[in-house]
């Protein structure tokens, strides 16, 4: 697996995971990893600056998801530690592992993760903190989903599931953006439409 600043590339043979970031990341981890081709062990080093637009490249296995699940508090890693703007995320040696709730993290999940139940509308909104009904509905506008506001997930196509998704990961303003697999098993148009979604969300996430 490697990161790469270049998140135009949409060759399938190595998919791929953006993520924003809006401060200074340190990661320094280990992982052990049981996967289809064995037993392997996760191990990421890198400094990242504040304001990119990074992406991750690898083979299915390589530990993607992981990483971006580790970063958001949802898997701890073996050892290692991660700080993020000066504060300490995960230090196995002192015990420290903040839970995903104060990470302020947005994540958009393979599969969506979108409420069944709910709205486009309420599902943007889930996510804030606050509720703010005009931040939501400038959400709504930025990914072209005002007309569909009032339908339930279950009548969207997959490409409109993916808008409405990317928008509640950023309906929280988070400091850190995690994309997992955005583009996989899209058409080339709809890989390129969100290609900009995704550039779109880059730049909310910096003026936040």
């Amino acid at each position: 697996m490697k990161i790469n600043k270049n998140t135009n590339n949409t060759d399938e043979s190595n998919s791929n995971s953006p993520f924003g970031v809006g401060g200074s990341l340190s990661i320094s981890i280990q992982h052990a990893m049981l996967t289809s081709e064995g037993k392997t062990n996760l191990e990421i080093s890198t400094e990242i600056h504040g304001n990119e637009l990074l992406c991750l490249f690898g083979h299915s296995g390589a530990g993607k998801t992981t990483l971006l699940r580790i970063l958001a508090g949802l898997t701890k890693p073996d050892k290692g530690r991660i700080v993020f703007n000066d504060r300490v995320w995960f230090d196995s040696e002192k015990k420290i592992n903040i839970p995903p709730q104060v990470r302020n993290v947005g994540y958009m999940f393979q599969d969506y993760a979108l409420f069944p139940n709910m709205t486009v509308e309420n599902n943007i909104s889930f996510a804030q903190k606050v509720k703010d009904h005009v931040e939501v509905n400038k959400l709504l506008a930025l990914f072209d989903l005002e007309t569909l506001k009032h339908q339930h997930p279950a009548k969207l196509s997959g490409g409109q599931k993916q808008r409405v998704a990317l928008a509640r990961a950023l309906a929280a303003k988070p400091s850190l953006l995690l994309l997992d697999e955005p583009l996989s098993a899209l058409d080339w148009d709809m890989r390129t439409l969100l290609q900009e979604e995704i550039r779109k969300a880059h730049e909310i996430l910096n003026s936040s």
